[in-house]
């Protein structure tokens, strides 16, 4: 093959199969050692390699082999030292030199033996790709037609002659997708399979919406507008809760476009599914009366214990069908929206629960008046409405308020009450010691069977136990196999109980290290220091004077070296040692040494300290 037709058909398989350049040479190399392993009968403990050279279409193989002397055994492994020394002039015998080696019909037995291999690396390293590309679409929409389509899934055609699978769940129900039909999904799922990657599509998914809404509305695609909440029931009808993130700007509109361009492209992309777009607000009152739309809301009543959240919708009587939905959809689908459990009455039929809770419940009844004079009205109202006879707007008008007064009072107490008994709680868990959620049951003592049926019911630690007692103790008593004696037990071992009080952390205060001037320290020699009693009391005076005399000499005077502040760096090291009479038999005297600072000397000296507590400078006793 000539050199431009090697490189234009090696470039035709670049651009056909969508490959890099370096993956089909190493394929192909990789193709070659396979067909000269198989042509030589090669070990495969052998090193082989192959280059190709992608301009002119030249494969050259090269194998390590022993060098030699002068004879060859085995041409595939041995190689003599002269044609050895051409490659690596430092070659000895013995080595192992990689050299060389390709046959001289190689072309043709490799054209026919790395086909096979050659298109299967091709196949692996599409499949690679596809891999990778398509990892990076989930979450996105792609588009592809359809090729085959059976009672289990949609198989769809992709980009890199890739294949999605669609399965029937997955997609918009009462849509029949016809062959050769483009169609959009979103990416669910990739995964590794044994004949390439498996492409999960869906057509069903909220965020197929979420995606056609990105592409429809550019202000969903800037952020502008925030998607906050998507539920969508596949084919039906959906809702979308979106808000601004700038002022001025009105989300609903933005989606909905103009005479509802942008979301009629949406619709009959889900096969005629009704969307609804509303508002989202922060007061969940307002969100979940925006939600029911389009049904119109007289009033939310919210009810939040126990972590289970439950919204009253009260609607008018001819509200009350368009708020449920068709089979609850309308509800369902708004329940899933904002997150609350709905409960959607009818006017009068919350008129008759309210008016059953003003009259069973005196503490209720005690706090809203005005409601408790209006009953007879209700009464009557009520009584018309069950005889099927019209009511007039004023009385639904009276309805309305006395519901409304009602259900908020209701709350009003039930949230006191929770609030109340969430202060007991904190009060009753300021009296258990913090040690004690730390000490596990098994240290308390109890007997074994009590123990038993405590940790059985979740008890763990001592504190829990105690603050069980303290809030409700019919937790405890209500235990099966706990009872009066097994309380006293219990009470028993808690009050003989000790709690150590928790060691304080220690806290670490920054202060700034005093700067401490460098003082010239020399040492300072004690000598032994022999001198008679009755001279010393003889030479007194003359010492006295002597000392004076030498302080003023240092520049510090007795007296005002006493007068010094106290900062000045001062150390006593008393330094007793027996003179060297002792060795004639004689007793010596023991003296001290006081270490001062000399301000004029600007040195530590060495002063003695005498019985009279005088000091005499180091110059007197050498």
């Amino acid at each position: 093959m000539a050199k431009n037709e090697f490189a234009l058909a090696f470039n035709e398989v670049l651009e056909e199969k969508q490959l890099a350049k370096d993956v089909v040479i190493s394929a192909i190399e990789s193709a070659m050692v396979s067909a000269y392993r198989r042509a030589v009968s090669a070990s495969t403990a052998q090193h082989v390699e192959a280059k190709l050279d992608p301009e002119t279409g030249i494969v050259t193989v090269y194998a390590e082999k022993e060098v030699v002397e002068d004879s060859i055994v085995d041409d595939r492994t041995e190689v003599l030292l002269e044609v050895a020394r051409k490659v690596n002039p430092e070659a000895q015998l013995g080595d192992m030199v990689v050299v060389e080696t390709t046959p001289a019909d190689f072309g043709r037995v490799a054209a026919q033996t790395a086909r096979q291999v050659i298109q299967q690396r091709i196949r692996e390293a599409e499949r690679s790709n596809q891999m990778q590309f398509f990892e990076r679409q989930v979450g996105e929409i792609v588009s592809g037609l359809v090729q085959t389509s059976n009672a289990q899934s949609t198989t769809i055609g992709l980009d890199m002659k890739a294949e999605g699978v669609m399965p029937n769940n997955q997609k918009i129900p009462g849509e029949r997708l016809k062959l050769h039909d483009r169609i959009r999904a979103v990416v669910m799922e990739v995964k590794d399979g044994t004949r390439g990657p498996q492409i999960v599509l869906s057509r069903a998914h909220r965020n197929f919406l979420r995606r056609l809404l990105e592409n429809e509305v550019p202000e969903i695609y800037h952020g502008i507008v925030e998607i906050r909440a998507i539920a969508r029931e596949p084919g039906a009808r959906a809702k979308v809760a979106v808000s601004a993130t700038q002022t001025g700007i009105d989300p609903v509109g933005a989606c909905v476009g103009i005479k509802g361009v942008r979301i009629q492209a949406i619709v009959k992309e889900l096969h005629d599914e009704k969307i609804d777009i509303i508002q989202w607000d922060q007061d969940p009152i307002v969100y979940i009366s925006k939600a029911i739309s389009p049904a119109r809301v007289n009033g939310v009543y919210l009810t939040d214990s126990e972590g289970a959240r439950t919204a009253t919708v009260v609607v008018g009587e001819d509200q009350l069908s368009l708020a449920i939905g068709r089979d609850g959809q309308n509800a369902r689908l708004a329940a899933k929206l904002t997150g609350w459990r709905i409960d959607i009455k009818s006017l009068s039929e919350a008129s008759g629960d309210s008016l059953k809770k003003l009259l069973h419940n005196a503490e209720l009844a005690a706090q809203v008046p005005a409601a408790v004079e209006s009953i007879p009205q209700i009464q009557e109202i009520l009584a018309k409405k069950a005889e099927n006879r019209p009511l007039t707007p004023e009385e639904y008008t009276a309805l309305g308020q006395f519901v409304d007064r009602v259900e908020r009072r209701t709350i009003q107490i039930k949230e006191e009450a929770a609030r109340v008994e969430e202060e007991r709680t904190t009060a009753a868990r300021a009296e258990v010691p913090a040690t004690a959620f730390a000490m596990p049951l098994e240290q308390a003592g109890l007997k074994e069977h009590i123990f038993n049926i405590l940790t059985e019911a979740g008890f763990e630690t001592v504190g829990s136990l105690m603050f069980a007692l303290k809030t409700d103790s019919n937790k405890v008593l209500g235990l099966a196999g706990i009872g009066s004696k097994a309380i006293l037990n219990i009470e028993e071992v808690l009050a003989v109980l000790t709690f150590p009080e928790p060691e304080p952390e220690p806290v670490k205060l920054e202060v700034e290290a005093p700067v401490v001037a460098e003082i010239a320290t020399e040492p300072v020699k004690a000598e032994e220091i022999s001198v008679e009693k009755k001279q010393a009391d003889a030479k007194k005076d003359a010492k006295k004077a002597d000392e004076e005399e030498e302080h003023a000499k240092d520049g510090v005077v007795l007296d005002e070296l006493f007068k010094m502040k106290p900062e000045i760096f001062q150390t006593t090291a008393p330094v007793d040692e027996e003179s060297s009479d002792k060795k004639k038999g004689k007793k010596g005297k023991k003296k001290a040494v006081e270490l001062q600072f000399d301000e004029g000397l600007g040195a530590v000296v060495g002063r003695k300290i005498h019985k009279r507590g005088d000091t005499t400078p180091d110059n007197d006793w050498e």
